[in-house]
């Protein structure tokens, strides 16, 4: 596994901030601590970077690779370990990512202290484009896999950003990342 520590301006400074008319509380996730994992792990031959870069002149951390399905494979991912902040994630609804990429779909795992195997997570979908775009995950959309858990926010230990499940290219870029509130 290979990290990538103190990435500069990746992330809001921790805290709560309030914006516009529909007013929206954030909590920044920590810009430092990803880590590149493969499938390579378990005999896989899919190929990936991380790397900090400028797109559209932002600062980001970049995944990019070819995920292959060959020999069992099929996944690359950036993650990070959360469970410093697992009992804060409760008080909120759900991710939110500031991303560019190639107009692929990725997916977004959490996993949980409940969950034991490699495999097991709770998954999201979401749709890349090649500006910069929010994507809102609300909690309740994270569906099990492999598990018969349900999603305990405060057990939170690791996220992941996932390039998974079929032969492509993946290119994507992460600029904010932030557990969500809705104004109520």
């Amino acid at each position: 596994m290979r990290t990538l520590s103190a990435l500069p301006l990746i992330l809001i400074a921790m805290g709560e901030i309030h914006a516009g008319d529909n007013p929206e509380q954030l909590l920044a996730l920590p810009a430092d601590g990803w880590q590149l994992v493969t499938d390579g792990v378990m005999g896989g031959v899919s190929r990936a970077q991380m790397s900090p870069d400028i797109v559209g002149g932002l600062r980001c951390v970049a995944l990019r690779g070819r995920v292959s399905t060959e020999n069992n494979g099929g996944f690359i991912q950036i993650a990070m370990d959360i469970r410093d902040l697992a009992d804060r994630a409760a008080a909120y609804d759900g991710l939110r990512l500031d991303v560019a990429g190639n107009g692929e779909s990725y997916n977004v795992h959490l996993r949980t202290a409940d969950l034991w195997l490699p495999w097991q997570s709770f998954r999201a979908s979401f749709q890349s484009a090649p500006d910069w775009t929010s994507v809102y995950l609300p909690f309740s959309s994270f569906t099990p896999y492999r598990t018969g858990a349900d999603l305990d926010l405060s057990k939170l230990r690791r996220l992941g950003i996932v390039a998974i499940g079929r032969d492509f290219d993946a290119e994507l870029c992460v600029r904010d990342l932030a557990f969500y509130r809705t104004g109520r």
